[in-house]
């Protein structure tokens, strides 16, 4: 479960759109549905389409673990942050990811720290 979190953020923070592609053709399912405050998309593009328009939201920020790592059957639970890569976060989430055959097909994300301008 530590490296399926591990990449799910490194794509968060892929920048160049044909390997952020490529990425999330290889990690979520075809049908993949990614839901939280803010967004809510279903499939590979609109989840291209979302992850663009939050790094064009906070350029130059990086993802990044923000605690253990919990999982257990087919989904995982794990505390992310946003922000500069050697400052404080900007924002903090925790998300819920359900797997199918290993690949990510759900997740579920929650915001319990964000700026006053989102």
């Amino acid at each position: 479960m530590n490296d399926l979190v591990s990449r799910y953020l490194e794509i968060w923070n892929t920048t160049d759109a044909a390997a952020r592609a490529a990425a999330i053709g290889g990690l979520f399912t075809e049908q993949v549905r990614y839901v939280d405050p803010l967004m809510d998309v279903t499939g590979h593009g609109a989840l291209d389409a979302g992850i663009a328009a939050v790094q064009a939201q906070f350029p130059g920020m990086v993802f990044r673990l923000a605690g253990p790592v919990d999982g257990h059957h087919e989904q995982v639970r794990f505390t992310w942050e946003l922000g500069p890569a050697d400052g404080p976060a900007l924002v903090v989430g925790f998300d819920v990811a359900t797997l199918e055959h290993g690949r990510i097909n759900g997740v579920y994300g929650f915001l319990d720290k964000v700026p006053a301008a989102i």
